[in-house]
């Protein structure tokens, strides 16, 4: 009976060890993914995204650009209001 026990013990305690592993990469509150900030306009938009933001795999329709987009899905549609041309870049310079 006391071997049982200590076997017992020793699978909790490994159980318990699993447990806090999880829970350590588990994120801490709902918002520990970073905020999708909406932009009122071009400019406010390009002094934090020079080049603009885009969606992945999209191509400018309005020819050559000096400046690389900013390719995140979440951000352009948050943003989309602001991609006047409807070719994927929102705010291109």
């Amino acid at each position: 009976m006391a071997n049982f026990l200590q076997r017992t013990e020793l699978a909790m305690k490994k159980l318990l060890q699993i447990l806090i592993v999880i829970l350590a990469l588990l994120p801490t509150s709902p918002h520990a993914q970073a905020t999708i900030k909406v932009f009122k306009n071009c400019t406010e938009l390009n002094k934090v995204y020079p080049g603009g933001i885009a969606m992945p795999g999209a191509v400018n329709r309005g020819g050559a650009t000096k400046k690389e987009p900013k390719y995140n899905k979440a951000l352009y549609n948050a943003n989309k209001k602001s991609d006047r041309d409807r070719d994927g870049i929102a705010c291109e310079k």
